[in-house]
């Protein structure tokens, strides 16, 4: 029985909780409120859902991750790296399937909590996680074509290809008015995030305009522009009719057991992702900090969310590294400051909601091109040629399956790739030598008796060291040395089981020394130790040169030996 360790690190960081910190977590809450508003809308059109999916979303999973979580500061709510599994499972299975793998996956998360399988996902290679980071960075660029040119496609395919082919094929309707747009809001988000703080003194308030996002910047000013101009671009309101200004009522959508098993792979896909994400941006925010998170902590308030938000109209979420460390950069030290960013969206909705109708889908497309841009590693591979072959083959093809083929398709294959590369090196690692007259003098004249040190593990991956000694046995005695061998898996046990019946059909004695703590423990509970020791005591030894004096001892004295000679051996 697992025990339940649910402690939220909200009851930790308000111990000598003071007013100052307050005022520092609200600033903070207010400042990533602001960020999170267009990049929650964006994400959501981006997935295929209403713009309010994404804001209802950065509310309730956003309060509840914060609350409910193991980092002091991590931000919750939609995120890009989900754009591509969400619009997939909404094109092919419909919204009302995508609530079902989202509180599904919300169990899943809950559940590698539960068991404390958080520490498993830093396992996950950076290969893998590079590759298909990429990959989704490119396919939201690409999905944001579409509104950036302002083609007129009445519904996008899911596919890379038919993607490039709907915008290939409605080209001709493109809009000027919003290329502008989309061109003008992204030189805006750009120059402000990168020039304006290298103008420093030279401009007045530059500093604190700095702090201001430029996507804010950019989707205040398009907006004026074109409701001002009355520019003939799409927008929130001409597409979804708008906002509703009141977070949506409780509503479950209709369940089959059919449904859901085709929502297995995605399900997963969604919470491995979600996992992925959330620790690693826990870990960001933990070197700005100088914190530790609780990863199994995390988890769990992940699955709450994920379970509890779709339910509301809202879609996936996780942890957000941009939401993230735009809180830690605006001073916040609790869960408070996430908490006061779901509440500050809340307040928008309630108050502001008609306004966000007039906004350009054109301005939205520039952020999350800008979002995507950055959300790429993409000098990785200008670096690949400093790493070895299966490193590259891995990256490359995650980021190839990512972008071409499906997401599930991607991670499956990097974390295959990455167990057969990893058995490879560890395989390649384990090693034998035979052990000479200069190592061990009793040697000297002994050619039935042969001593053998092996290195590394003795796994499925490496039984070929036993399998050549049980190929090229000795004619008396052969000694093997297990000092060096740090770990042995039942296969590993078989095989010294399979050398060892091999050396009594063939009438040569087997001496075995050195087993320690794992390996002698799955020597003890296969019952190989018990068949080792089943003719002779001796034939275990503590380490090599008992072993090797035990197996002289067994063999005819040599010519010369003072046995030979009538001394005892007293």
């Amino acid at each position: 029985m697992i025990p339940l360790s649910f402690r939220p690190r909200l009851i930790d960081s308000l111990k000598d909780y003071d007013q100052a910190r307050f005022a520092k977590d609200f600033a903070a809450g207010l400042t990533v409120a602001v960020v999170a508003l267009p990049l929650a809308m964006a994400f959501a059109i981006a997935s295929g859902l209403k713009p309010e999916a994404g804001i209802f979303t950065a509310i309730i999973a956003g309060f509840l991750i914060s609350a409910l979580g193991g980092s002091r500061v991590q931000i919750g709510g939609p995120a890009g790296a989900f754009i591509v599994i969400v619009y997939g499972i909404v094109q092919q299975y419909g919204v009302s399937n995508l609530i079902i793998a989202t509180a599904m996956s919300g169990v899943l998360l809950f559940l590698m909590g539960l068991f404390k399988l958080g520490s498993l996902v830093r396992f996950i290679p950076v290969a893998v996680i590079i590759g298909f980071t990429n990959g989704i960075a490119v396919l939201i660029a690409l999905s944001q074509v579409k509104d950036f040119l302002g083609l007129r496609i009445p519904k996008m395919p899911g596919d890379f290809f038919g993607i490039l082919g709907a915008l290939w094929d409605h080209l001709h309707t493109l809009n000027p008015w919003a290329l502008g747009v989309a061109l003008v809001s992204l030189a805006i988000i750009i120059g402000w995030q990168r020039w304006l703080p290298a103008l420093g003194p030279r401009v007045q308030f530059s500093g604190k305009l700095s702090s201001v996002p430029g996507s804010i910047v950019a989707l205040v000013l398009a907006t004026l522009v074109v409701g001002v101009f009355k520019l003939p671009v799409e927008t929130i309101g001409s597409k979804f009719g708008g906002i509703p200004a009141a977070l949506p009522a409780f509503a479950l959508p209709e369940f089959t057991w059919e449904s859901a098993r085709f929502l297995l792979m995605p399900t997963i896909t969604l919470a491995l992702l979600g996992a992925i994400e959330s620790l690693l941006c826990a870990r960001v925010a933990d070197g700005m900090i100088g914190d530790r998170h609780d990863p199994n902590q995390e988890l769990m308030a992940q699955g709450v969310a994920n379970f509890v938000t779709p339910f509301f109209g809202g879609m996936p979420a996780t942890g957000t590294i941009a939401r993230t460390v735009t809180n830690v950069k605006s001073g916040a030290s609790s869960p408070i400051a996430g908490i006061v960013h779901a509440l500050a969206l809340l307040l928008v909705i309630l108050v502001a909601a008609p306004l966000a109708g007039s906004i350009p889908l054109a301005t939205l497309a520039a952020i999350l091109m800008f979002v995507a841009w950055n959300m790429g590693e993409w000098r990785e591979f200008v670096h690949l040629k400093n790493y070895r072959v299966p490193y590259r083959v891995t990256l490359l093809a995650v980021f190839f399956l990512t972008v071409v083929f499906d997401l599930t398709v991607a991670v499956e294959f990097g974390i295959f790739a990455a167990c057969v590369t990893f058995i490879y090196r560890i395989s390649s690692l384990s090693r034998s030598e035979r052990l000479t007259v200069a190592d061990h003098p009793q040697l000297a004249g002994r050619d039935g008796l042969q001593a053998w040190r092996l290195y590394g593990a003795l796994f499925f991956g490496a039984t070929k060291l036993l399998e050549e000694r049980e190929d090229q046995l000795p004619p008396q005695v052969l000694v093997l040395d297990l000092k060096n061998v740090i770990y042995i898996d039942s296969t590993g046990a078989e095989a010294l089981e399979n050398l060892l019946a091999t050396c009594r059909k063939q009438d040569v004695r087997l001496i075995v020394s050195g087993l320690m703590n794992q390996p002698l423990d799955i020597a003890r509970r296969t019952g190989l130790l018990a068949k080792l020791a089943q003719r002779s005591a001796s034939d275990v030894q503590p380490d090599v040169a008992h072993a090797i004096d035990a197996a002289v001892a067994g063999l005819p004295p040599l010519p010369g030996d003072a046995a030979e000679m009538g001394y005892s051996g007293a």
